[in-house]
């Protein structure tokens, strides 16, 4: 008998290795999406950095939009480049009309901030998304290895009744066996939990810099129509 992790799975039961084989997909899964977040957080403040830069320093919205369209990993980027896109379209039907009327300016303010709020929705949405997986796994995988590990004692137990014999030499390879299911989802379930939490936390500082950005935005298309009125 091989003490090995290898030789150990090897000579495993069969349930024991399913559940090894769950393990390791919640495992594979769990890393490419940290990877994958950790590149989409990390562009996604980057763009933010150089789009707000170039924001603050336009002299017109319409040298933000150009700018903002250079930026597409930006959620700041996004949210203006709806609302403004939303400001154009209700810009060109009001050109259209003989008179602008505070009603009509107020449905502008209405019609912008809902085409912001749906901006910043789709922007948390895609910034969120997959790290409910890591969630799951956190909570999920210690189970997972535990049910693994219930299942090899038993398997050991049977073999004990089978055997006639208690002995060390015929307990100790069960149950090892046993042990490392719970030792391995406790492998997957730590560092699950760990970056969810990091990446948690990131999203609650874009979503904060999100929120900041849009009422900015909302702030100054309200004093230009406020001023033109």
């Amino acid at each position: 008998m091989s003490f090995s992790f290898i030789g150990m799975m090897a000579s495993a039961g069969l349930m024991v290795k399913v559940v090894m084989a769950a393990l390791v997909i919640f495992s594979v899964v769990s890393w490419w999406i940290v990877l994958r977040k950790q590149f989409l957080f990390s562009s996604a403040r980057r763009a933010s950095e150089e789009f707000l830069s170039r924001f603050w320093e336009s002299k017109t919205l319409n040298h933000a939009f150009a700018a903002a369209k250079e930026y597409t990993r930006s959620p700041e980027a996004a949210v203006f480049v709806s609302g403004f896109s939303e400001l154009r379209k209700i810009s060109s039907a009001q050109n259209a009309q003989a008179a602008v009327t505070l009603q009509s300016q107020l449905a502008t303010m209405d019609n912008l901030k809902r085409s912001v709020r749906k901006a910043q929705i789709m922007e948390y949405d895609r910034l969120e998304r997959s790290l409910s997986f890591l969630a799951t796994t956190g909570s999920a995988t210690p189970f997972i290895g535990l049910f693994g590990t219930v299942w090899g004692i038993l398997t050991s137990f049977q073999e004990i009744g089978a055997r006639g014999s208690a002995s060390l030499a015929v307990v100790a390879p069960g149950i090892s066996e046993a042990l490392v299911a719970t030792a391995a989802g406790l492998a997957v379930a730590i560092p699950a939990v760990v970056f969810y939490n990091f990446f948690s936390n990131k999203l609650a500082v874009f979503e904060s810099d999100i929120e900041n950005f849009s009422a900015d935005f909302l702030n100054l298309i309200e004093r230009d129509i406020l001023t033109r009125g």
